[in-house]
Parts: structure tokens; C-alpha cells; sequence
């Protein structure tokens, strides 16, 4: 288990799909997160979209019920992106509600127990400088508890800081994270 987060355009996606592509001995999944509400939405899942075409990827589209996923099958399985999949819980009206950190946590368990190898990117969120609202602070409370959880779990966490991945935690028996060493160097070129 791989945990990638870093903010906003830091190169996380990329470095990410890098991660999978390094280890590709079987057919990968991607799981997408992002509901499209709205305009923007729609722009950034075709960018998305346009970054892994052509590295293999089949896309499972989930919003809600993590849990619920079925990835049998599947050698490497890439989860973009927990923040939105926290969002999705937490308002929409077939979400976890007050349950979401339970609900998410269990899903990601479900993953690892189901694929050889699990990449989730997440962002950091949590040094913004706007004045958070009501809700903005749940949210926030509600995506760093996950996100302890997650990185607690993983064999490897990675910050992505202006494209240069930062790794913080790397299990000594983590056999995938050799192949992150890689990752990186391919990035840097």
C-alpha cells in the first residue's frame, strides 16, 4: 500500500501513475473519485483521463461505498483521489454521512486485502491560508483522520512537494517500494 498526497498541481497524479506503471506485471485499475457536477469537474477528469491514456488503465467509476468495489482481478489499483471520495461521503445523499471515516477506512482494508499492490492519492489540504467555514472544518477533520489511517496502513508514504516526490515513511520490507526508487529517478528526467 502506497499513499501519494502533496497539493494542488504538485505533480501527484503523474507521480502516482508512475508508481504503477513501475509496476505493471498485470492489468491495473483505476478507481475515479471525482463526481462531475459541474464544468470543471468535467475538465480536470479529462485531463485526467488524457494523462493515463495509453498506460493500460481500466476506470471504475466510484463516488460512494468504497467498500462495496470489486478489484479481484486486478495486479495494481490506483485510487484517485481520497479527497473527493471524503467529499462525496460526507454530502452527497447515498454517502457515509457521519460514518465516513469507518466506511472509507474499511473500504481501503477491502483494497489491500484484494490487489496485489494499492496506490492512493490524497491531498494535503490542511495549510491552506483561507478562513475555513463550518463545514470546511468537518471535512478537513474528517480527511485527516483518514489520512492517519491510510498512512498508518501503508508500506509507503510519499509527498509530492512542486514535482518532487519527498518519501516520509517506507516500510524496510516493502518490496514494491524498490521499484519507487525508480519512480523517482524517471521523474526527475
Amino acid at each position: 500500500l502506497m499513499m501519494v498526497t502533496g497539493g494542488s498541481g504538485s505533480g501527484k497524479s503523474e507521480f502516482a501513475e508512475s508508481l504503477v506503471t513501475g509496476l505493471a506485471d498485470g492489468p491495473n485499475l483505476y478507481i475515479a473519485t471525482m463526481f462531475p457536477f459541474d464544468e470543471e469537474c468535467h475538465k480536470r477528469i479529462a485531463r485526467h483521463r488524457e494523462m493515463r491514456k495509453d498506460k493500460g488503465f481500466d476506470t471504475l467509476e466510484c463516488y460512494t461505498g468504497l467498500k462495496h468495489a470489486d478489484v479481484s482481478g486486478y495486479h495494481t489499483v490506483l485510487l484517485e483521489c481520497m479527497s473527493n471520495l471524503v467529499a462525496n461521503e460526507l454530502y452527497m445523499e447515498q454517502g457515509a454521512g457521519k460514518d465516513t471515516v469507518r466506511s472509507v477506512t474499511e473500504g481501503i482494508r477491502r483494497l489491500k486485502e484484494q490487489s496485489r499492490n494499492l496506490v492512493i492519492v490524497t491531498n494535503e489540504v490542511f495549510s491552506e491560508s483561507v478562513p475555513d467555514s463550518v463545514e470546511m472544518k468537518n471535512y478537513k477533520k474528517v480527511l485527516g483522520e483518514i489520512n492517519r489511517n491510510l498512512a498508518g496502513m501503508a508500506d509507503q508514504v510519499t509527498e509530492v512537494v512542486y514535482g518532487i516526490p519527498c518519501i516520509w515513511k517506507k516500510d524496510a520490507d516493502c518490496t514494491p517500494g524498490r521499484l519507487v526508487e525508480s519512480a523517482v529517478d524517471h521523474h526527475k528526467e
